[in-house]
């Protein structure tokens, strides 16, 4: 059975080549650090003053999951689950992967893991991208480099956590994907229920809206969004929201009469 996930795996991570989710999670992950690499060269003669500040890494580090939690996270996930989930409709080769000797099982988890694999990838090089926004405009004579290290920055549990919280978006995509035989349906949803999130974040409701998981987190230390993680783990219902939906998914998935 892990052999026969891993062949199964390794197809689908080959089959995203064929889309734009790719270029999208390297673009995606890297436009907000190269934007600070830019704008900090452009001003370079501050760069001194700026870079003599303790600490340095916890401010990039904040400013830069901005754009990221708010923005580019979830609605990265809204494209990539929809377009990598929809390779096979716009290949009419649904029919062709049932006649595969996989399970159902096989088939939806393989897909499912793909994406969450790009997720992962996703955070990784937005990490390496902030790393080089720090380091980069350091190069610049004389600049100092930053007094505190990278490293002592909480990167894992940072990173879990914003992980966790984008769980349920790429849940639902893929639930709503694999139901539409039009890329555009799922994305505009996903997009809408994401303008909701922001628009729910003034409410106590908030919480319970899982596009709102990810915007909560960058709030938590706010007063604005301290007050809806008061209402109690968000971390965990996020996990609880992508499981449920994962579910549904599988059980409408594996119920579908048609398959193609």
């Amino acid at each position: 059975m892990t052999a026969t996930f891993m062949h199964a795996f390794h197809c689908e991570w080959l089959k995203r080549k064929r889309g734009f989710a790719s270029a999208m999670v390297l673009g995606g992950s890297l436009f907000t650090p190269a934007i600070i690499i830019a704008v900090r060269l452009f001003h370079w003669r501050a760069l001194p003053k700026l870079y003599a500040l303790d600490p340095f890494w916890p401010t990039l580090w904040r400013d830069s999951w901005e754009s990221m939690a708010i923005f580019f996270l979830p609605l990265g996930a809204i494209m990539a689950t929809s377009l990598i989930t929809q390779i096979e409709f716009r290949s009419n080769a649904w029919k062709q992967v049932h006649a595969l000797p996989l399970s159902t099982a096989v088939i939806f988890f393989s897909k499912l893991a793909v994406i969450v694999v790009m997720l992962i990838q996703f955070l990784l090089l937005f990490n390496a991208g902030i790393y080089l926004a720090g380091i980069v405009p350091s190069l610049m004579p004389g600049v100092p480099q930053p007094k505190d290290a990278f490293l002592a920055l909480p990167l894992f549990r940072e990173n879990a956590f914003y992980f966790i919280d984008c769980l349920p978006i790429l849940a639902a995509q893929y639930l709503m994907a694999l139901r539409s035989h039009n890329v555009l349906i799922p994305i505009g949803i996903g997009f809408m229920a994401w303008v909701g999130a922001l628009a729910a974040v003034s409410s106590k409701y908030a919480i319970w809206w899982p596009y709102a998981y990810t915007i909560i987190n960058y709030l938590k230390d706010k007063p604005k969004g301290a007050a809806l993680a008061a209402h109690g783990e968000f971390h965990l219902l996020a996990a609880i929201a992508f499981v449920l939906l994962t579910g549904v998914s599988y059980a409408m998935f594996v119920m579908r009469q048609e398959k193609g």
